[in-house]
Parts: structure tokens; C-alpha cells; sequence
């Protein structure tokens, strides 16, 4: 990368936002310019009044009187019939009233003009007096300047709105159409890959990129060619953007950034035009990157949506799809972009030529999170006890975004109780804080209210621990966090890539199992249960249509997956299956919530007792550990936790203490059905 720092043929003086400022010498200009304005209203005043100052009628009538007036001039045109203009000189005075002299002793006179009625006498004794020339400004000068004050208006004028608007890089008003991509240089940028973790593969892709721009001849001797482009994909808060910022602190070329908003404005054409200004600005400086950050706000399919086919974004889509591949391209360009919906993505410009391969930048996993947690925890103070692997365990299905904040939010709150370091108990908090929201001990809940948490969520804990397919329960609370007035947290023990039926037929039950405790204890029902009835239906609705899992309906998906709606593709589209089958997919979802109501129901009026002790227990003490309510389902009793643990539970045990056995459960009836992704909390 060029030392002197020059973009797009300029000069280095860069700012740090990569924007040129105004030149330095601007200001210099526009003083002159100021000045010379109030030079030229100046000479105007001189030219007019020749430093005359102006005396009432009263005054000069008294000066007359005084005999003060030296020299006089009357012009008797234009001023009606008795008013007449005088100019003149008169005698300065001091306090005492006597005439002032000057440095050789003459008498000192001052200019004046003035506007007054005369009687015969007093203009007799007028023209009496020693007469005085009056001023005729020189009309050619006084024209030329005029002029001149005219002509540097207009010049103003052209050099503000053209010529000033054009060197202001992309910020004039004339530049609108001008590329928005910032050059990154490696002074600005010491994010490196040492700097990623969690995901390994990910980072062997995308250093093939910077090992071909250090040594092309290496890929070109077998007659290789690197991609043209590289599309990475993955859930929100991956590492997709910092990849890209470490790809730029490795390469030794041009790395021009640039986010797919920036192309779109509410002119028609800036778009196209700003893409060919990047792809002219990156030609200038082969071999290059460009990384287009959330291409899918301007790369969704063209054709689509209620705007036409012939909007601003899909003319911007064309001028890429033209620029990446087509007749005038060279090689040395290579883009990378990123975005977490590749399934909005025109097919143009996902096939080879253009993006030659996408690089999945999925959730990291035990190992990955942990090398995470040790990237960020470079600049936190830890206690020595604190081992980042068990948190690793412990928190599965996190992005590597959610753990940074898990290791921020520990960090503040340690501080916030005055510890000198990081402990396990701050960063068990952060990780519940993180995924489940804060903890509201100020929200006021009446004891009805609370008996009614604490029956629901000893519901949902009876069943999960009862039942054989559920994920280790971590934590029951009823202190209100987040949105939700209580919680049951599940940790699962390992890493869930796949869903079973059978764990997500013992997930609908689980949920179902809040409503039915709450309705036992006090013979009426709350909506607290909306959140479990959405769960569960979205679960089982999952199961019937995309994942086949209703042996009645069989192996077929049933409609799109409309988990992300893309505004018009389906719009007007008959659905893909007839209004007996929607109603039999109606009746299935609902069979499979039945039967999961009905497990839970068994198993609380089954384990009254233990229900009633895991509720009296929530209301005592507000919060139970897994290994406690595994304690009350196993043994009938309650041991009362200790005053303050150090350590967080790791996967659904306290630390330190080993999770009891639990006989072998009966068998629960299963259900026919599907599965998702069980709820973290419920």
C-alpha cells in the first residue's frame, strides 16, 4: 500500500475518516475576499460623501448665528421650494467655544453637508461666504468599482457552487455520484487475524486472498486463478465485518470498505453511479479488496417487491453484476462482502464469476468460544481462579458479539461492586444478562402475583426434570428479568447442531406445563402463559410443515419458510397445497399441543407434592439452582442454598457439588410430531 497515502490522485491530506478537508489555505482566501468587499463599500462611502458629516438644520442655523461657518456651497436643484442642499466647511470648537487650530496655526475646518429652508437674509449672508467646489466623483472610477464589486459577486458565486463542490471529494452538492468507499490503511487498521477466533475454516478461506496478493505466482503456476469474489455468510454478530478488517490489516494492497446503504440515495442513478466510481478509484490501485459490507441492501433479487421492476436499487444491482463480470473487467479486484440473508440474494451475482465461493461464518463452538473469551479477555482483569472453559461450556449457542458483551458486562459489574478483578460469580450474572435480560428487583409485584410465578415456573421445572428428552436445567427464578416476571433456564450440556422429535414433543410439554401448574394452584388462568402457547406453536407448526415429522402428513414441506417475509415474492401466490390440507395441518398442530398438555398434566397431578415444594421454595428464596430442584424431584426435600457461591453452576449443577441421579423416569407418552430449537428460557 502506497506510503503516501494518496486516493483517487490526490493529495495525503487525509482526515481520519478517510474524507479530504478543505484545503488548508481556504481561509486565507476568504479573507481576502472579505476584505476586499469592505475596501470596495468604502471607496463607495468616500466617493459619495468624502468624509462629510451630516449637521441638522438646527445645528447649522446656530453655527450661522456663531459665525463658525467658513465656507459654503448652496445647490438649489432638486429640493423643492425652499429646501435647499448645503455643503461647506465650518470651524471646529472646543469646550470653551473657541476655534480650534491646527499644527500651523490656521484655523481648523471641518466638512459637513446639510439640508435647510432659507430666508433671503440668511442666504444673502450665505453667498456671502468664500465658496466651496462641490465633490463630482469621477465617473469612470466610480463605474469601475461598481463593476468590479459585481464581478467578484458572480465569481463567488461559480467558485462556491462548482469548483469548491467538485474538490470536496463526494461531499459537494455535484458529487453525489461519487464512490462512498473509504481507503484503509494498516496505520489505521492493526486488527489482524491473530485478532479472530472461533472460526478456524472461515480464516483459511479468506487467507488465501492475502497469500495470492503477496505471491500471485504461486496460485498462477498451475494455471490457478483466485476468486473475483468472496461471500460471506452467517447469523448476526459471527465476525463477519471484523474478518473482513483483519483481511485488511494483513494484505499489502489497496482495502477500500465501503456498506451496500451507502450506494442507494433518493436521487435516481446515484447508486449505478457511485459503483462505477469504486470499481475506477479500485483500477487505479491493482491489485486491490473491496469489502461491501450488508450487500442484501442492495443485492436482493430483482423483479420482487411492490416497487418494479425497474427501481434505483435494482439499477445499482446491474451496474455491480456489469462491474464484477463483464466486458470491460481485469483481474487484481477482488471483492468481499457480507450479510447474514443470502436467501434475498439475486442469483446473478451469486454464481461463479462473481462470488467464486461464500465462506460460512457460523456460531463458534466449545473451542471456539473459549479462544473468544481469551481474545477479549486480553483487556480485562480476571481473577485467578476464573476458567474461561467452563464459561465456554456454559454458553452454548453464543455469538462471538454476545461474548464480548457477556466479558464487557462482567467487567462493569465488578466494578460497579467495587472488586478489584473479574470473577466467576460476575461473569455467571453477565452470561444470564446477556441471553435472559437483567434482573428487575425493583418491580413491585403483589404476593398473588408472586404465588402465581412461582407455581408456573415450578411447573415448567417439574416436567423438565421428569422428562427424558429436555435439555439440564439451570436456573428457576421468579425475579422478574428482561420482559418475562420469572424464568427456566436450560443449558444444554454439548453444542445442538441437530433436533430430535421426541426432544422438542418433551419441549411442548415443558411449555405447556407453566399454564397447567398455574391453573392447579388457583383455578383460574393469566395470559403470563402467551409467551409458551407462541413457542409452542411455532415449534409445532415447524414440525408438520418444514421438517416432516407428523407421521400423518408425512414427509412433505407445506410452504415456504416464512420465518423472514421478503415483501412481495409471495404476494399474491396461491398457497402450495389445497384447503384440506391446510385444515389437516390445523388439526395436527393442534393434536400435537394436546397430547404435549396432556403429558404435562400426568406428570403434575403425579408429583403434587414436589410441585407445591419447588413453589414454596421459589417463593422463599426467589431463585433455585438445577441441582436443587433435582434435589426436591429425587429426594422430597430442600436443602437452602448457601449465603454466596463463587462459583457459577456449570450446566445445570452448582459448582463443586456433583448432580445427583435420578432414577430411571417412566416413559412418557411421545407424540407424533416435530421440533425447533428449544427455548433457552421458559
Amino acid at each position: 500500500m502506497a506510503e503516501d497515502n494518496k486516493f483517487n490522485g490526490e493529495d495525503k491530506n487525509l482526515r481520519k475518516g478517510g474524507e479530504f478537508p478543505i484545503p488548508p489555505r481556504t481561509w486565507l482566501v476568504w479573507m481576502a475576499i472579505i476584505a476586499g468587499i469592505v475596501a470596495l463599500v468604502s471607496l463607495k462611502g468616500r466617493l459619495d460623501s468624502q468624509g462629510e458629516i451630516a449637521l441638522s438644520q438646527h445645528d447649522f442655523f446656530r453655527k450661522v448665528d456663531s459665525n463658525l461657518i467658513a465656507k459654503v456651497t448652496i445647490n438649489y436643484g432638486g429640493q423643492g421650494a425652499f429646501l435647499r442642499e448645503i455643503r461647506g466647511t465650518f470651524y471646529e470648537t472646543d469646550n470653551a467655544g473657541n476655534i480650534v487650530k491646527d499644527a500651523r496655526g490656521r484655523n481648523k475646518e471641518i466638512a459637513f453637508r446639510t439640508k435647510a429652508r432659507l430666508t433671503e437674509a440668511l442666504e444673502n449672508k450665505l453667498l456671502a461666504l468664500p465658496q466651496v467646489e462641490p465633490y463630482e466623483p469621477n465617473p469612470f472610477l466610480y463605474g469601475f468599482g461598481l463593476n468590479l464589486l459585481f464581478l467578484l459577486v458572480i465569481v463567488l458565486f461559480v467558485w462556491f457552487f462548482f469548483i469548491r463542490q467538485l474538490r470536496l471529494a463526494g461531499k459537494g452538492a455535484l458529487n453525489f455520484g461519487k464512490s462512498k468507499a473509504r481507503l484503509l490503511t494498516k496505520e489505521r487498521n492493526k486488527t489482524t487475524f491473530k485478532d479472530v477466533a472461533g472460526i478456524d475454516e472461515a480464516i483459511e478461506e479468506v487467507a488465501e486472498l492475502v497469500e495470492f496478493l503477496r505471491d500471485p505466482k504461486k496460485f498462477q503456476r498451475l494455471g490457478g486463478r483466485i476468486p473475483k469474489g468472496v461471500l460471506m455468510v452467517g447469523p448476526p454478530g459471527t465476525g463477519k465485518t471484523l474478518l473482513a478488517k483483519a483481511i485488511a490489516g494483513e494484505a499489502d494492497a489497496a482495502f477500500f470498505s465501503i456498506s451496500g446503504s451507502d450506494f442507494v440515495e433518493m436521487f435516481v442513478g446515484v447508486g449505478a453511479s457511485r459503483v462505477r466510481d469504486m470499481f475506477e478509484q479500485a483500477r487505479k490501485n491493482v491489485p486491490c479488496l473491496i469489502f461491501i459490507d450488508e450487500i442484501d441492501a442492495v443485492g436482493r433479487s430483482r423483479g420482487h417487491g411492490l416497487g418494479g421492476g425497474n427501481d434505483e436499487r435494482e439499477q445499482t444491482l446491474n451496474a455491480l453484476l456489469v462491474e464484477m463480470d463483464g466486458f470491460d473487467t481485469q483481474e487484481g479486484i477482488i471483492i468481499i462482502a457480507a450479510t447474514n440473508r443470502p436467501d434475498v440474494l439475486d442469483p446473478a451475482l451469486l454464481r461463479p464469476g462473481r462470488f467464486d465461493r461464500q465462506v460460512v461464518v457460523n456460531l463458534p463452538d466449545v473451542r471456539g468460544r473459549e479462544a473468544i473469551l481469551k481474545v477479549h479477555a486480553k483487556n480485562v482483569k480476571l481473577a485467578p481462579d476464573v476458567d474461561l472453559s467452563v464459561i465456554a461450556r456454559g454458553t452454548p449457542g453464543y455469538s462471538g458479539a454476545e461474548l464480548a458483551n457477556l466479558l464487557n458486562e462482567a467487567a462493569l459489574l465488578a466494578a460497579r461492586m467495587g472488586k478489584k478483578a473479574v470473577g466467576m460469580a460476575e461473569l455467571e450474572e453477565a452470561r444470564d444478562k446477556v441471553r435472559w435480560g437483567r434482573e428487575r428487583r425493583s418491580l413491585a409485584m403483589s404476593d398473588e402475583e408472586k404465588r402465581a410465578t412461582a407455581w408456573h415456573e415450578a411447573g415448567h421445572a417439574l416436567v423438565n426434570v421428569l422428562l427424558n428428552h429436555t435439555h439440564p436445567l439451570h436456573k428457576v427464578t421468579i425475579i422478574p428479568r428482561g420482559q418475562a416476571l420469572g424464568a427456566t433456564m436450560q443449558l444444554p450440556k454439548t453444542d445442538v447442531l441437530n433436533r430430535r422429535r421426541k426432544e422438542m414433543l418433551d419441549m411442548i410439554a415443558v411449555l405447556m406445563a407453566g399454564r397447567i401448574a398455574e391453573e392447579l394452584v388457583s383455578g383460574d388462568i393469566s395470559s403470563g402463559a402467551a409467551g409458551d402457547i407462541q413457542q409452542a406453536t411455532a415449534l409445532a407448526r415447524a414440525m408438520v410443515c418444514q421438517w416432516g415429522m407428523s407421521d400423518k402428513l408425512g414427509m412433505v414441506q407445506y410452504g415456504p419458510d416464512e420465518e423472514y417475509v421478503f415483501l412481495g415474492r409471495e404476494m399474491g401466490r396461491p398457497k402450495p397445497y389445497s384447503e384440506g390440507t391446510a385444515r389437516e395441518i390445523d388439526e395436527e398442530i393442534r393434536r400435537i399441543i394436546d397430547e404435549g398438555r396432556k403429558v404435562a398434566a400426568d406428570i403434575i397431578h403425579q408429583n403434587r407434592d414436589k410441585l407445591e415444594l419447588i413453589a414454596n421454595a421459589l417463593l422463599e428464596h426467589e431463585t433455585l439452582e438445577g441441582a436443587q430442584v433435582e434435589e426436591i424431584v429425587r429426594t422430597g426435600r430442600f436443602t437452602p442454598p448457601a449465603p454466596k457461591r463463587e462459583s457459577p453452576p456449570v450446566l445445570g449443577a452448582q459448582a463443586g457439588t456433583p448432580v445427583p441421579e435420578i432414577p430411571p423416569k417412566p416413559a412418557t407418552p411421545s407424540l407424533p410430531g416435530l421440533g425447533t430449537p428449544a427455548p433457552a428460557a421458559v
